[in-house]
């Protein structure tokens, strides 16, 4: 037997796979096992670097700073979803008038790196008389790389499609628009779903470069706190627990979109076949 994409193991290469999985697997809890040794054993676990956690200003600042962290990472995937969207339709146009600016919008942010990006709208628009807000600065320069980035992502998951959806659709007489909008789009969410998580996630750590043009999220904090003599400069361990928290929001966000991936395979509606009327028969049959 075969799949699409791969051929089905047979009884001898299920029994290699599970070797090799158990291997990597102990390999990856030894890795895991000889990074805690070493904390451990330079003293990153001791009491006096762990003191500050139990400071109620600083766990109020650090709820602030995942407050603005979350902020930013909302402001921009709102702003670059809409973004890429508007990208991608210009690109998908049968104008010349919309698919090249886009295009060439498309291809120059996507290819500037995000720290440049901050850098020009935090620096730059100064040149202009424009001041902006570091959380404006972050915020611009993640809606425009992210948003260039799922321009492509939307553009190839409705090419993706069969190419009968969209001649049926033109045959019954809709626009493209409506065909855009009621056929195509619809079928190709589902497919472009993972990749628009994956590229959230990046989105959401990227949202740690504020702290370069000093905006107050997390990352900043650890480098202020990290400091701090008084606490014996506990960078590792402000590291670990900030660590963990971007680890949980991205857990978070792949959970929120497993399920309503599945939530939108529930609500498809099955359409159930007509039964057969029974024919009716004359009373004087």
């Amino acid at each position: 037997m075969s799949s699409v994409l791969f051929d089905v193991p047979g009884p001898r290469a299920r029994v290699r796979h599970r070797i090799l999985a158990v291997v990597g697997s102990l390999g990856v809890v030894g890795l895991i096992g000889f990074v805690v040794y070493r904390f451990y054993a330079s003293g990153q676990f001791e009491p006096r670097l762990w003191e500050w956690i139990q400071y109620e200003n600083i766990q109020l600042e650090l709820l602030g700073r995942l407050g603005n962290t979350l902020s930013a990472f909302a402001a921009g995937a709102v702003l670059a979803v809409v973004l890429g969207a508007v990208l991608a339709a210009g690109r998908l146009s049968d104008h010349a008038f919309w698919r090249v600016p886009a295009t060439v919008l498309v291809e120059v942010f996507r290819a500037i790196p995000l720290l440049i990006l901050i850098f020009l709208f935090y620096y730059g628009s100064s040149s202009f008389g424009i001041k902006p807000t570091p959380f404006m600065a972050v915020v611009a320069g993640l809606t425009l790389y992210n948003g260039s980035v799922l321009a492509e992502v939307f553009r190839a998951g409705v090419l993706s499609l069969p190419s009968g959806q969209a001649e049926a659709a033109y045959a019954l007489g809709m626009r493209k628009t409506q065909v855009m909008t009621s056929v195509l789009l619809p079928q190709a969410l589902r497919v472009m779903l993972p990749t628009i998580v994956s590229q959230l996630v990046v989105l959401l750590k990227d949202t740690a470069l504020g702290f370069i043009i000093t905006y107050q999220e997390l990352l900043d904090y650890v480098k202020y706190l990290g400091a701090q003599g008084q606490f014996g400069r506990p960078l590792v361990p402000l590291t670990i627990v900030v660590g963990a928290m971007y680890i949980a929001m991205c857990l978070l966000l792949t959970w929120l979109a497993t399920w309503l991936e599945k939530r939108n395979r529930r609500n498809k509606k099955t359409v159930k076949p007509v039964q057969d009327a029974k024919p009716v028969v004359p009373a004087d049959a």
